[in-house]
């Protein structure tokens, strides 16, 4: 669906190559300031002086560490490439202007390494654009009580999050986003959709998904020969120029599968859109406003609250059911 792959990936392997381990990683815990932080202070970013940016700090950092922001500021992009948190526990707004076509995180770790990104606003200036998120491969990502906006461009940047993890085999990775607020990118709000083979696994939970220019939620299996497992449960997904929910499974491919609960979809061209081979179920939500109610293999419960979509509100390509 995204036709962005190659110069996405050639990004990020070029970025794995100048962000490789460093030689001299002290600490378990490094601190970020934005008002005496110094990034001359490595590979000790200590509370008492502190690395200016996220990028220095994750360099300076052991695997399985954390870096702690002590107050807002913006603190630059960054290359993960091991088991990290970056942590914002509420000292204000901490994290970084994107412009000239880079990712504000891009993460290029293992299959085994988890990554935690909390508190964090990544947000779009212009002059050339940029991502959000953009992750090449990672056990599992959370996203916490982060707000990503604005992001502009075209075809190949503009996006949100861009979850797109190579795997192999029985290799599995893993997406949770809670408490999230993605809106008015110039692509797509959030994207799941991983190369090779094996399972992804997402849950959006508690996030919204507002005025994006291409779809709000999409999970993508046109490149992947394993399942696409995605749940969205108590979100938002409105006001996105094509679909609020999209599911996409070439018939050849392996299947996307969505479960989408006590949410709202509304005011997009199409709400739900699970193409040829995706399924999506519906429960308990409210499906309002959108140009197209549904499309493709949808399956509504009778819990939903459909009404006021422009296409007279029809039923569920897979009919509306109670399951038991």
């Amino acid at each position: 669906m995204i036709k962005c792959k190659s110069s996405l990936l050639l990004g990020s392997l070029l970025a794995l190559a100048v962000h490789s381990a460093p030689v001299h990683a002290q600490q378990a815990r490094s601190f970020v300031s934005n008002s005496f932080g110094n990034d001359g202070n490595a590979p000790n970013c200590v509370r008492s002086a502190p690395c200016r940016t996220f990028q220095v700090a994750h360099d300076n950092t052991l695997a399985n560490g954390e870096i702690t922001v002590l107050d807002p500021g913006s603190y630059g992009s960054v290359t993960i490439n091991r088991t990290i948190s970056i942590i914002n526990d509420g000292v204000g707004e901490a994290g970084m202007l994107i412009s000239g076509g880079v990712a504000g995180v891009t993460i290029n770790a293992a299959v085994t390494d988890k990554v935690s990104l909390r508190g964090l606003t990544i947000k779009g200036i212009g002059f050339g654009g940029g991502n959000g998120i953009v992750v090449n491969r990672v056990g599992s990502l959370t996203v916490e009580n982060c707000a990503i906006r604005n992001l502009s461009g075209s075809a190949t940047i503009g996006f949100g999050i861009l979850f797109l993890p190579q795997l192999t085999g029985a290799q599995t990775s893993h997406l949770a986003v809670s408490n999230t607020f993605v809106a008015d990118n110039d692509a797509s709000g959030i994207v799941v959709e991983p190369f090779g083979a094996g399972k992804t696994y997402t849950e959006i939970v508690r996030s919204e998904v507002y005025h994006n220019g291409a779809d709000g939620i999409t999970f993508d299996d046109e490149h992947f020969t394993g399942v696409v497992s995605g749940v969205v449960e108590s979100s938002v997904s409105a006001r996105n120029a094509n679909n609020g929910v999209l599911a996409f499974a070439p018939a050849q491919q392996g299947p996307a599968l969505v479960l989408v609960t006590r949410s709202v979809v509304s005011g997009n061209g199409t709400g739900f859109n699970s193409g040829t081979s995706g399924v999506i179920d519906v429960a308990q939500s409210d499906v309002w406003s959108n140009n197209v109610t549904w499309t493709g293999q949808v399956e509504s419960y009778l819990d939903n609250y459909v009404h006021e979509n422009l296409d007279g509100d029809p039923a569920a390509p897979l009919g509306s059911v109670l399951k038991k």
